[in-house]
């Protein structure tokens, strides 16, 4: 296999891997910390069966693990094993086309089309795979093993979020999620469970109309969901006509929530025309609430409504923050890009989640390569967004989303070490790569080599060692 020509797919590494397998020990280069104890998983699509006009990204979840232990490193793959991951097995074929449509020669029996592909999160002692359509995935840690959906006890009804938000301070993971009837509606949920596992809030709220809402804000003491104008419709969907679509008249809007209020008293600003996947992170100064985000001016991957792209200089995301004066009489916020890099997949220290932080990191694009280039870097900055380094693969290469790891609990803010996965497009594999995390200017200080790739994915986590 890794002699083989790769095919344009695999060149921008997103054709799915046919495999699972285990590798006991993986050769490495440089030195791993030996304070890297424990597991790094990630999650994203390989879908088991290929379905004409479905998306890479709506492909089945697999999962990645590399464990980490006394400057030693394995590896293991799965497939999450879904209700749509055992009815296609079973059928040999694929029987869903994106966004959980059935094909129209599948069994009337089979409805369950989630994916399990976004996120992997470890909390209140269970590890869950993450996709914004469905309830969480419980996963055996170690294993892989999928164990199925997990409700919290029957006190979750509706979809979850793939971007959870734990607090640091209380251990408390706060989440929201679209309607149970589905997501082409412009209503939203929201909730939290504590640290111990028990949901202890689950409420639902109006939004000014269906829209795709991928991540939101969490402060010390509130809520924030964006309502940004890739629009769903039942009614185009119904029609053949894209599910989602780009319609920036729509206007972009920030619901504000405090924390201990009410779904009522969510106040509504407004913003211009933008689109945004992923939060790096959000705090509160003086009446103020700060928002660190990749925006868009134009969103990617989907059309206008009558199948029109949107334009591809504008589909590029930057570092951008945004402003919200809740002492103001005012209904618009502040968005002011901090960077021109393209970049994605933008994380922080998690112990300064919702507070102050003064470290952040993303994958980007090299200004130096042509425009539309995939993430083959990364870059760090400060807690006024201004650059403090980058790092960039040889040309061709790409790279996931870096997680940061702490040195150790007690460790200052940014003392610690960033975890990637980086493709190698001439010998069509993937190392795990560990950078000193605030120095990623000098490259990885060690790398983990596998003997084949893991196709680029979207988001992991790291789990230390009980």
């Amino acid at each position: 296999m890794l002699h083989e020509r790769p095919s344009r797919a695999e060149r921008a590494n997103i054709a799915p891997i046919p495999f699972e397998a285990d590798a006991p020990h993986l050769q490495t280069s440089g030195e791993l910390p030996r304070e890297l104890n424990g597991t790094l998983y990630r999650n994203g699509p390989n879908p088991q069966f290929s379905s004409p006009g479905a998306h890479w990204f709506v492909g089945d979840g697999m999962l990645h693990a590399f464990h980490l232990e006394s400057g030693r490193a394995s590896y293991r793959n799965r497939w999450v094993r879904t209700p749509k991951w055992l009815a296609e097995h079973d059928a040999g074929r694929a029987l869903f086309g994106g966004f959980g449509r059935k094909l129209a020669d599948a069994p009337a029996a089979v409805t369950d089309g989630g994916v399990a592909n976004t996120n992997i999160v470890f909390h209140a002692g269970r590890l869950l795979a993450l996709e914004e359509g469905h309830l969480p995935t419980e996963i055996e840690p170690g294993t892989l093993a999928t164990r199925g959906y997990h409700d919290y006890g029957g006190a979750i009804k509706a979809p979850f979020t793939a971007h959870p938000k734990i607090d640091p301070s209380t251990g408390e993971m706060v989440f929201f999620g679209y309607n149970a009837a589905g997501p082409l509606t412009p209503t939203l949920s929201f909730g939290s469970v504590s640290a111990a596992g028990k949901v202890t809030r689950f409420d639902r709220f109006e939004t000014p109309y269906a829209s795709m809402v991928h991540d939101f804000i969490v402060t010390e003491n509130h809520l924030l969901f964006p309502i940004l104008p890739i629009t769903g419709s039942m009614a185009r969907a119904m029609a053949g006509q894209p599910p989602y679509a780009w319609e920036p008249d729509k206007g972009a809007y920030v619901g504000v929530m405090k924390r201990g209020g009410s779904a009522d008293d969510i106040v509504w600003f407004r913003g211009e025309t933008c689109y945004v996947f992923h939060v790096m992170n959000a705090w509160e100064d003086s009446g103020r609430i700060i928002a660190d985000v990749m925006q868009f001016e134009e969103a990617p991957l989907f059309p206008h409504p009558d199948g029109r792209p949107t334009d591809p200089q504008k589909s590029r995301a930057r570092l951008c923050r945004w402003v919200f004066d809740l002492t103001g009489n005012t209904e618009g916020f502040s968005q002011t890009y901090l960077d021109d890099l393209t970049g994605e997949f933008p994380r922080i220290d998690d112990r300064r989640a919702g507070l102050k932080s003064g470290h952040g990191w993303y994958a980007c694009a090299n200004p130096g390569m042509p425009a539309g280039s995939w993430l083959s870097g990364i870059a760090h900055v400060g807690g006024d967004g201004v650059r403090r380094g980058q790092y960039f693969l040889p040309p061709g290469d790409t790279i996931s989303e870096p997680v940061f790891v702490a040195r150790s609990e007690d460790a200052t803010e940014g003392d610690g070490w960033l975890l990637a996965v980086a493709w190698r497009a001439r010998d069509n594999r993937s190392d795990l790569a560990v950078f000193n995390a605030t120095d990623v200017t000098s490259g990885p200080v060690a790398l983990v080599h596998l003997g084949h790739r893991v196709p680029d994915g979207f988001h992991g986590n790291w789990v230390g060692a009980a």
